[in-house]
């Protein structure tokens, strides 16, 4: 089965036959096949040549780049083998044209603001009350049907996103002060998880949009614009409350994250690197995670789920079947 690598020691990626051979500072060597590898995601000083980027684009693995902050610097992607320049036209159309690009955009709020909805319903089920937060988030869900352009949309959705956050304070056990997201730099505790954990789930279902023939430059709720993989920033709306931020709140009330996780750096939190492991091996767990869907009557894992919601943009764009964004139902 694929996994991706979270590369944290500094060293070299070569090339070493049909297999990638990872050599540490130390000239350890360990040999990766390359039919395991999915991605590989750099949190160090890492050397490579054009043999081992040509070699691994033959088989469409990315590499995504983080910094020494453990802030997202960028990916190497490698050249579309999906390609369909039907679909590259509907997707242009959808976007060119208001109502098309409303209709979509619209759908990626009402799954992700009922997702939202369905995590406060969770914890408000478990002693914490959340009935206000809920009753409001409803009543602007009840609005979403009204709104006829992207920005008066993006609007409800920052509006019931602010809601949302407030109402953390009572979910997450730990003692902490957030209501607001900041992001450049992110300012406290709350903000430094939802930045790392949000850009390793952006990378992710760029993997799966890779996997298909979507272009992932075209999106309907975001605008689309140089150097940005916006579709992926439009389908991760919908599953973040299920995978990134049920995530962080069990990290935290299991108090496997706490401010000793952090190094003050400045006006900002970093995390530490074992901090940093321990948030990627529970985020790999949780992709893996599986259901039984409703609909294909089998199990299929959470990483799935993603891709399983590019068909279904897909179908709606060509015609076949009207796009309704992820729900979550159990």
């Amino acid at each position: 089965m694929k996994r991706s690598y979270f590369l944290y020691t500094n060293g070299t990626l070569k090339r070493k036959d049909n297999t990638i051979t990872f050599i540490n500072e130390q000239d350890e060597k360990r040999d990766i096949p390359i039919e395991m590898i999915d991605g590989f995601y750099v949190m160090s000083e890492m050397s490579f040549n054009t043999k081992f980027i040509n070699y691994i684009s033959q088989f469409g693995i990315p590499i995504h780049f983080f910094n020494y902050y453990t802030f997202y610097t960028g990916s190497f992607y490698p050249r579309e083998m999906n390609v369909s320049g039907q679909l590259l036209v509907k997707q242009v159309e959808h976007y060119t044209n208001p109502q098309k690009r409303i209709e979509i955009a619209r759908e990626f709020i009402e799954g992700a603001s009922f997702n939202i909805y369905r995590n406060l319903r969770y914890y408000n089920g478990r002693g914490k009350d959340l009935k206000f937060y809920m009753e409001q988030i409803e009543e602007l869900r009840r609005q979403l049907n009204e709104v006829t352009n992207v920005e008066e949309l993006m609007g409800y959705e920052g509006n019931i996103r602010k809601i949302y956050y407030e109402a953390w304070n009572i979910i997450v056990n730990q003692e902490i002060d957030f209501e607001k997201r900041v992001k450049n730099p992110p300012d406290n505790m709350i903000n430094s998880l939802i930045s790392f954990i949000n850009t390793l789930f952006y990378t992710r279902v760029l993997g799966e949009i890779y996997k298909t023939q979507l272009n992932p430059t075209v999106s309907y709720l975001h605008q689309p614009s140089t150097r940005r993989f916006s579709l992926s920033l439009d389908i991760s709306e919908v599953f973040k409350p299920l995978i990134v931020d049920r995530l962080i709140f069990s990290l935290l009330n299991k108090n496997q994250i706490t401010e000793k996780s952090f190094v003050k750096d400045f006006n900002y939190l970093r995390l530490k690197e074992d901090a940093s492991k321990l948030i990627v091996q529970e985020f790999e767990e949780r992709l893996k995670q599986v259901i039984t869907h409703k609909d294909l009557n089998r199990k299929i894992s959470y990483q799935y789920l993603v891709r399983l919601e590019c068909y279904k943009l897909i179908k709606h764009l060509l015609g076949e079947k009207k796009y309704q964004a992820f729900q979550m139902w159990w």
